[in-house]
């Protein structure tokens, strides 16, 4: 039994969720950006997948820039070689980006 989601329901159900701060894990934009993700990819796999957002929450992180993630993973010298490694999701507007984690 598949649930429909929205936009609106996404934003909600991490700002409410028990059991984890979620409420903090992406910003309100980045919700946004990871929602817009989520949604092109099941319409690209042509299949809808469940929401669960504890599997979202520990596959995906929001970092400021390009410069933070670098930081963490070595040899990420620039957003093509983070691309290379992973999906990458950006932020409209900002610096900051969504990454798959790997």
């Amino acid at each position: 039994m598949i649930r429909t989601i929205t936009q609106q329901n996404f934003i909600d159900y991490f700002n409410t969720w028990h059991g984890g701060d979620y409420k903090n894990k992406f910003t309100y934009d980045g919700k946004i950006s990871l929602f817009n993700y989520l949604v092109e990819l099941e319409y690209d796999m042509g299949k809808q997948t469940e929401f669960d957002i504890v599997a979202i929450s520990c596959d995906f992180s929001e970092y400021e820039n390009l410069q933070e993630i670098q930081k963490l993973y070595d040899g990420i010298n620039n957003i093509d070689d983070l691309r290379n490694h992973t999906e990458v999701i950006e932020i409209p507007n900002t610096t900051k980006l969504i990454i798959q984690d790997f």
